[in-house]
């Protein structure tokens, strides 16, 4: 045990020929700072029972307590086979040996070595993969360009764009676009960028658009998407930031496959979203970033998906100041369904925040699709 954690920070500590960051406070470049130092004061804590001293800034408990946790996190370093490589396997193991302890300490201790929080933690796993066959109910299927950060507005939706020449596009061109989309070319040979602009105006009118890619431009149909199965917080609400965010990481520059089921009443396309081969949706109810809609999708693996995340994440039902601001975002005139239709997965728990305390009142929510 004590070879293996001094290998392992002699590995991250040594400099290399490239390395030119400045020092963590931990005495290690800031790349590894959380790694190494664990290991380092783990090796010191074995020899002298002294945890760091900086440690009780960051966390509630005692001394006394503090040396309780790197006994157990010592232990479980020694039993692990094979032993944590990486500062995410570091977190895991930390937080499973002190699953018991209080959320403030762990996360203290988490964040004291710059290891990943709990919510943060979520494998992007294909456990639901890109089905083989299309599943009963799909209308059609889409193949994305590379998608822009900046047309996810939000953690349950984005813009994305599909090339003419794909196969199902190639035949739902409208002569009118095909038509603009030549002479754009042309007055573009000619330098007469006005015209130009005027024609690819007319192409975006109809729901098209020419893309840039990789010094050829593609002219692509757009396409409106609705995450199928979940709703995330909007923006202005709690977490909505950073549920968009998430999302928008998690597609940004790729090329996504979605299966579409049909249209909402806003004309978007209601779908399951794949980015090679994750699931998306799958991916924001792990994170405790958005609510699988029972009364919309009854399919058993999101509940089961969302089910689990309520481990980390708040499965309790969130109290009427919260649904009160959840409606005053949401659009009027749409359909209307109880609380007891929402699994509730939003990291982490509402009540730290003041408006999480315990509630049986129901409250309606509005259709979000």
């Amino acid at each position: 045990m004590g070879n293996a954690l001094r290998l392992l920070f002699k590995q991250c500590c040594e400099p290399t020929t490239t390395e030119s960051d400045s020092l963590g406070p931990h005495g290690v470049s800031a790349h590894s700072v959380g790694f190494a130092a664990l290991a380092r004061d783990l090796l010191h804590f074995e020899v002298t029972s002294q945890v760091p001293e900086g440690l009780g800034q960051h966390v509630v408990s005692s001394r006394k307590r503090q040396a309780n946790w790197y006994r157990k996190i010592l232990q479980a370093w020694k039993e692990a086979k094979p032993p944590p490589r990486t500062p995410e396997e570091a977190a895991r193991l930390i937080i499973e040996t002190l699953q018991r302890h209080q959320k403030p300490d762990v996360e203290g201790l988490l964040n004291f070595y710059g290891l990943p929080i709990p919510h943060t933690l979520v494998e992007l796993s294909a456990d639901l993969p890109l089905p083989s066959s299309l599943p009963e109910g799909v209308k059609f299927e889409l193949h994305t360009l590379p998608v822009d950060e900046k047309a996810v507005p939000d953690g349950d939706g984005m813009t994305v764009y599909v090339s003419t020449a794909d196969p199902r596009e190639s035949s739902l061109v409208p002569r009118g676009v095909q038509v603009a989309a030549v002479k754009r070319s042309r007055a573009r040979a000619q330098k007469d960028y006005t015209r130009a602009d005027a024609f690819h105006k007319k192409i975006i009118d109809q729901n098209y658009r020419v893309i840039p890619i990789e010094n050829e431009e593609v002219l692509a149909r757009k396409y409106r998407i609705r995450l199928r199965g979940i709703d995330a917080p909007e923006c202005e609400m709690p977490y909505g930031q950073e549920a968009k965010e998430e999302l928008a990481k998690l597609v940004r520059g790729k090329c996504l496959t979605v299966l579409v089921y049909g249209e909402d009443r806003y004309g978007r396309c209601v779908g399951d979203v794949y980015c090679n081969g994750i699931f998306a949706q799958e991916v924001m109810l792990k994170k405790g970033l958005a609510w699988h809609y029972k009364a919309y999708d009854q399919r058993a693996e999101l509940a089961n998906v969302s089910s689990k995340a309520s481990v980390v994440c708040c499965s309790a039902h969130a109290n009427c100041s919260y649904l009160n601001l959840t409606n005053d975002h949401r659009h009027s005139g749409r359909n209307r369904h109880e609380l007891s239709g929402l699994d509730y997965g939003l990291h982490p728990t509402l009540k730290s925040h003041g408006i999480g305390e315990g509630t049986d009142a129901k409250e309606d929510i509005k259709n979000p699709l």
